[in-house]
């Protein structure tokens, strides 16, 4: 397990003990282990660990067309979830919509404020003047009694079935780039065709995120599968490295986030 946790960031090294203890939880009890809603990043640290026991498995479910927020269950292998079993519930949000425009930090900040914390709340998703967002079950009263306002408006909860969901409306491209080191400032740089100055200044100004933590150190060191975003130019993934040139460059498979 230590030559497996030493790929990781240090600052990774609390959620990952998290996640061994979920795992000796399930080996001696022999019993499946329901997450809260995890980020990719977060799900792959699990996979990771989970998968060098050959009698464990990891599934998911997040509800909405290619959740970006899902639960996991740490299971036996022997054991196959329904979707029931994932324990999420689904709200649309019903608001005067011709005189009051809502977007996704709205509706972000007016879940946080209930003083739930996030991995509480799966995907956030938003197409004209709908809104519907995913919650844990067991809070799922709570937030139905309690949520009544987002920002100035007032607002009324309704649950609906998974089949009611809004399908997804952005699909990942993908594409090889050459890059000369696997810094922040210099990935952001190449893909989106901006100078390393530009790039510099949105990191520093808290505008990039790596796995949904700001990063404001240009010279953060980047790896494979994580996911970055710059305030308005969109999200990025690191898929995967493809070697290096002869000029000793690197390349890089990268997607990047667009409408569809």
């Amino acid at each position: 397990m230590e030559h497996l946790i030493q790929h990781f960031r240090k600052d990774e090294q609390t959620f990952i003990e998290k996640v061994i203890g979920w795992q000796r939880e399930v080996e001696d009890r022999f019993a499946p282990k329901l997450t809260d809603f995890l980020d990719p990043r977060e799900r792959f640290i699990v996979s990771s660990i989970v998968g060098q026991n050959n009698e464990l498995s990891v599934q998911h479910f997040g509800g909405f067309d290619e959740a970006e927020r899902q639960r996991l269950f740490i299971c036996p292998n022997y054991f196959q979830p329904t979707k029931n079993d994932f324990e999420i519930s689904f709200f649309a949000v019903n608001y005067p919509s011709k005189f009051v425009q809502l977007k996704h930090p709205d509706v972000l900040g007016a879940l946080l404020s209930l003083g739930i914390g996030r991995s509480k709340f799966g995907d956030i998703r938003i197409e004209e003047d709908i809104i519907q967002f995913a919650v844990a079950k067991e809070v799922q009263d709570y937030v139905l009694v309690n949520l009544t306002s987002i920002g100035k408006s007032k607002v009324k909860l309704e649950q609906i079935d998974s089949h009611q969901l809004i399908k997804l409306e952005e699909e990942w491209f993908d594409k090889t780039y050459t890059v000369s080191s696997m810094r922040l400032d210099v990935i952001i740089a190449t893909v989106l065709n901006i100078s390393r100055q530009k790039s510099q200044s949105l990191i520093k100004a808290g505008k990039v995120k790596v796995n949904w933590t700001i990063r404001e150190d240009a010279s953060f060191e980047v790896q494979e599968g994580d996911i970055l975003s710059a305030r308005g130019f969109g999200r990025l993934k690191v898929i995967m490295s493809e070697g290096r040139t002869k000029k000793d460059k690197l390349r890089l498979q990268i997607g990047r986030l667009e409408k569809k």
